[in-house]
């Protein structure tokens, strides 16, 4: 591809030698003559001089240069992303059913699906257009998915769940399994019986090896365009908004809810009912107690989690503790040498 095809195909104007080809994409600091990289931070800014890279996506206020390719845009890390897409195309898959799939009663299918190798749909399931169920997948009972959806192989969806188009699945997720729900009687824990729903928005990616459990009754949802990476759990019953992005190893316990464009870091650890504000922050590791609510636009940190000028106040003051116990210590043997003297 030249650089006056990617410019155009990004809606971007370009500086230098249009006619340049370009392979492929790299990092500013290997990037190659014949590759494509971005200028996105500080300390890309300090590399870009010395960058070999053929062609540099930049802010639009990066000052010209007589001997730089560049492409101008108004975010460079996101029109990298798109650039990507064209040099590293997702593999089409051609539609059709492998013939060791199984496709149970009353199944509605819509055109160009693909259901690969050794995949279960049950019954009444609805398969939206140019869905893609990979090899190993179980799809349960009365399950819909919309147009667009993509299953990546080995992933259980169980009955009674809706998933929105363009909604991606990677290996090993688990959509619908029973929540954590019992009560104990005569000193023995009984399960509750879990027969609620999930419901998933449109265009909500959910990573390897997440689980989000059913509701208890009622529903346990995931908003339009959220993120899930891997190993996250969605406990029964939590709500969790449109555009929230969460970082591996995080838990929610039952019944959370999380607003719209929150954010929360790895291997956060979320109580049962609390509630996470519009725009909020939960920095990794931090722990948010059974029915806290984390307001809007906050940050958090710490368990358990407190604003971060406060959690930074705590841990400066935690640093002075050694200096503080040898201050006490000398005290009190002057204390003692007072005493003795008297």
């Amino acid at each position: 591809m030249r650089v006056r095809e990617l410019a155009e195909w990004l809606g971007a104007t370009y500086e230098g030698d249009g006619e340049k080809e370009l392979t492929g994409v790299a990092p500013v600091e290997t990037a190659g003559a014949s590759e494509v990289s971005f200028v996105g931070t500080r300390k890309a800014e300090a590399q870009a001089e010395s960058s070999a890279a053929g062609c540099l996506l930049v802010p639009l206020e990066w000052p010209s240069s007589s001997h730089r390719t560049v492409i101008r845009v108004p975010q460079p890390r996101t029109a990298f992303a798109r650039a990507m897409s064209r040099f590293y195309p997702t593999a089409e898959l051609q539609p059709g059913i492998h013939p060791t799939a199984v496709v149970g009663a009353n199944v509605e299918m819509g055109a160009l699906v693909y259901i690969g190798a050794h995949a279960v749909v049950g019954d009444g399931a609805r398969i939206g257009v140019a869905t893609s169920i990979g090899a190993g997948c179980s799809v349960g009972k009365r399950v819909v998915l919309g147009e667009g959806c993509v299953l990546h192989p080995n992933v259980t969806v169980y009955d009674n769940v809706d998933i929105g188009r363009g909604s991606i699945l990677h290996s090993g997720s688990v959509i619908g399994a029973d929540g954590f729900g019992y009560v104990m009687e005569h000193d023995r824990w009984h399960k509750f019986p879990q027969v609620g729903r999930v419901e998933i928005g449109d265009f909500v990616e959910i990573g390897a090896n997440s689980c989000v459990d059913r509701a208890a009754l009622g529903v346990t949802s995931i908003g339009e365009g959220t993120k899930l990476d891997n190993m996250v759990h969605v406990g029964h019953n939590c709500r969790i908004g449109r555009h929230v992005v969460v970082a591996a190893q995080t838990g929610f316990s039952g019944g959370v809810v999380v607003e719209d464009y929150a954010v929360i870091g790895g291997q956060v650890g979320i109580g049962d009912k609390a509630r996470i504000e519009t725009r909020a922050t939960l920095g990794s590791g931090c722990g948010v107690l059974s029915s806290k609510i984390v307001h809007s636009g906050e940050t958090v940190w710490g368990t358990p989690a407190r604003p971060l000028k406060q959690h930074l106040e705590t841990l400066a003051n935690l640093s002075k503790l050694p200096d503080l116990r040898r201050e006490v210590a000398e005290l009190k043997r002057r204390l003692a040498e007072l005493e003795r003297s008297a």
